[in-house]
């Protein structure tokens, strides 16, 4: 079965940086976009960046200017390059695979903290 495995997560201080991974550990058929998501205690998930086809991207007014969305598709991975980080980032962070076909592949989630 394929699954999305995140890694990069932990807790810095403000102003630092993280480099979150995720790869899928199987073949995904027709990938259109990939993305990440975040959601704090109490608060809905929100998109924080998107990539489509290796080229275009889009992000949250919040994140734009300080996050990075790339990918790799060799490796079946996406990255999220996050510096400058605010305490408002603190959250569990989650990638996101959209399929053609409408199927929707989710990470397990990774915490983010930054605090002083």
């Amino acid at each position: 079965q394929v699954q999305l495995v995140e890694s990069g997560g932990g807790s810095v201080q403000p102003g630092g940086s993280l480099r979150l991974s995720c790869a899928a550990s199987g073949s995904i058929f027709g990938i259109k976009a990939m993305g990440w998501h975040r959601q704090a205690p109490g608060k809905q998930r929100e998109l924080v960046a998107a990539i489509t086809g290796g080229v275009r991207t889009n992000y949250a007014d919040s994140v734009k200017g300080r996050f990075t969305i790339s990918r790799d598709n060799a490796k079946n991975t996406v990255y999220l390059q996050m510096n400058s980080l605010k305490p408002e980032d603190t959250a569990v962070y989650y990638c996101n695979f959209k399929t053609a076909d409408r199927i929707d592949y989710w990470g397990q989630g990774t915490q983010v903290t930054v605090s002083s």
